[in-house]
């Protein structure tokens, strides 16, 4: 059984942050604009807003002059819903004929002025974040074919980047490598893939063997993770997709000036050692094999002259290859997937 969540998104897109101001929350603009910045227009928030994703500001009626057909909302607050306040400005772009785009818990259409603004003109409601129906539960059964999933030591750490800067590196070397999105953000980058982290519990390990199913035996499928075995609000799903994934390989994911778990105030972020040997304990249940291949570093936070010495530091560290796929590239990393 082969699960994809396969979405088509009109471009270009106004990125909505509305008042939010920390980049945590906004990562699902920032990702889009990072991977698919030639199809993105420009953003809109409000005033007072200091968050600035380095594109264009545009109101709704400046965005629709520039050809936009789709408005992204760009930010994933806790809890994932709209905020009273994002309604007006969401059902000001549907009027004005621009397809509304969420990858939020809520559906769109739950609220009725955005709906109707939707209906009488014409345009799309697409809620990305919506799981398959029929899914099986997992087997443990072994997949042909190579999977490296991302694994991380706490939320939002660079996951999803380190997936498809590795991808990216795989295909550029001549390899054959998939990029599997399991969240919101990655789905609107891809195009497809998995929101695994709507999907009910007993169904999250058999959506992930699903979703990245037999194939070639020199075909990588680069798996991207979601939460952290050490963060208590999503460590379920974490390791429903360890089990699920049975990687080959995992990529730890770090972020060096994290201190606490971002939604559990008081637990200390592990150690990349701590958090690689429980992925590795925990992943042995469906692949006995299963090995690190390098640690990704999210260094942005850092001052420029200490990166590197960190990243070095690191890597003598663990023995193993500690990159920023940003900075650096991930060819370390991927030529120890050439091994396996």
């Amino acid at each position: 059984m082969t699960l994809s969540n396969c979405i088509e998104l009109k471009a270009p897109y106004l990125i909505f942050i509305g008042d939010t101001t920390s980049p945590l929350y906004a990562k699902t603009g920032l990702g889009i604009i990072q991977w698919r910045r030639g199809l993105v227009a420009g953003q809109v928030r409000f005033e007072g807003n200091d968050l600035d994703m380095g594109v264009p500001d545009l109101t709704i009626a400046e965005a629709v002059a520039a050809g936009v057909k789709s408005i992204i909302i760009g930010v994933a607050p806790v809890g994932g819903c709209i905020g009273d306040d994002w309604v007006s400005v969401l059902v000001e772009a549907a009027n004005a004929g621009l397809d509304v785009v969420s990858g939020l818990h809520r559906r769109l259409a739950e609220y009725p002025e955005l709906k109707a603004a939707a209906d009488k003109a014409g345009t799309s409601l697409i809620d990305v974040r919506v799981a398959p129906e029929n899914l099986p539960i997992g087997t443990g059964v072994k997949r042909t074919g190579k999977r490296v999933l991302m694994v991380g030591t706490d939320c939002a750490v660079g996951k999803k980047y380190s997936a498809l800067a590795l991808a990216d590196c795989l295909k550029t070397r001549g390899g054959k490598a998939t990029f599997r999105a399991t969240g919101q953000t990655g789905i609107m980058i891809a195009g497809q893939g998995l929101p695994i982290d709507c999907i009910i519990a007993d169904f999250v390990s058999g959506a992930a063997e699903a979703f990245s199913p037999d194939n070639d035996p020199d075909h990588w499928d680069v798996i991207e993770g979601q939460g952290s075995l050490y963060n208590a609000s999503y460590a379920g799903v974490s390791l429903s997709l360890l089990h699920g994934s049975q990687p080959d390989a995992i990529v730890v994911c770090h972020d060096p000036c994290r201190e606490s778990i971002s939604s559990c105030p008081g637990a200390k972020v592990p150690s990349v050692e701590d958090c690689m040997d429980l992925n590795l304990k925990c992943g042995s249940l469906t692949n006995p094999n299963i090995t690190c291949v390098g640690i990704s570093v999210n260094t942005s936070q850092m001052e420029e002259s200490k990166r590197q010495p960190y990243l070095d530091a690191l890597a003598a560290k663990t023995g193993l290859p500690c990159i920023d796929p940003i900075l650096n590239g991930c060819d370390a990393i991927a030529d120890r997937l050439d091994i396996i």
